[in-house]
């Protein structure tokens, strides 16, 4: 190959910042709908805590509290629990603290709200704040922390579905963080078996069997992520990465220049835009 992408050669610690991206924006859409409704105790197919008639009033106000400043958020919610609002309280604290990105303490906050469902009987909801405490620790830079609540999360059980493919995924993230190739692995494969809908899912995979020399796995993965998701600068960004590493020029300089008409100024586009810097000149027809 004519050059080296420094994009393509990255520790294989960490995901790429493109990929960072998408999940970023992924954890702010669920936290935001989140914050939008309540889920009724019998709906929570969409991985939100569901939450019985009787603490609902208050676990919204909690919500909205917090999603106009967190400080707020944290004082209602501790008032709250004092009164009897249960683990559904500290669940709310956690979101508090998150929107604050005050990691240490909602991951306490969530780990607490997860030992006390779990006391009372309610499995489920223990399972989705262990979940919730993985993704603070995650978003704190804990991976070894995030790996094991969302162990804790798996163990407690998970209906098949989304809620269990996210789960996946985000253990995935925390397992290539801690160099866990393996084990990271594993898990994608089970998140792909959850969520085949979910683009993120295959970008994810992609990126992973790129970075372990996995190209025939690579290529089939981010052609299912393209496929979902078509108008994704960080999707593009990968097709092209993926293309240049298996001798299709063309393919990589198409996808890049996708991703960057799509988010030039995102770090998806910045990056696409780099690497076509490095590209030769196109030949002329």
């Amino acid at each position: 190959m004519p050059f080296l992408l420094p994009l393509l050669l990255l520790a294989p610690q960490a995901y790429d910042p493109e990929v960072e991206a998408v999940m970023n924006r992924k954890r702010k859409e669920r936290a935001e709908a989140s914050a939008a409704a309540v889920a009724p105790v019998a709906q929570a197919s969409d991985g939100r805590i569901p939450v019985p008639d009787r603490y609902a009033a208050k676990f919204q106000v909690c919500l909205d509290q917090a999603a106009e400043a967190p400080d707020k958020g944290v004082a209602f919610a501790q008032q709250w629990r004092i009164e009897g609002g249960s683990f559904y309280a500290r669940n709310c604290m956690g979101f508090a603290y998150a929107r604050a990105e005050r990691w240490a303490p909602a991951i306490v906050a969530f780990e607490q709200g997860a030992d006390e469902a779990e006391r009372n009987g309610e499995m489920a909801q223990s399972a989705r704040l262990w979940a919730q405490a993985g993704n603070a620790a995650l978003a704190g830079g804990d991976a070894a922390k995030a790996r094991d609540d969302f162990d804790a999360a798996l163990a407690r059980g998970l209906p098949d579905g989304m809620e269990k493919g996210e789960v996946h995924l985000d253990r995935a993230r925390a397992l290539v963080a801690l160099n866990d190739g393996g084990g990271a692995r594993a898990s994608l494969d089970i998140a792909l078996e959850q969520v085949p809908q979910d683009p993120l899912a295959w970008l994810l995979s992609a990126t992973l069997a790129r970075r372990s020399g996995e190209m025939k796995l690579a290529q089939a993965h981010i052609a299912r992520a393209v496929q979902l998701s078509p108008d994704d600068a960080s999707v593009a960004l990968e097709e092209g990465n993926i293309a240049i590493l298996t001798d299709h020029e063309d393919i990589a300089r198409s996808a890049w220049q996708r991703a960057v008409k799509l988010a030039a100024d995102a770090p998806a586009g910045r990056a696409a835009a780099d690497n076509l810097s490095r590209l030769p000149p196109k030949p002329a027809d």
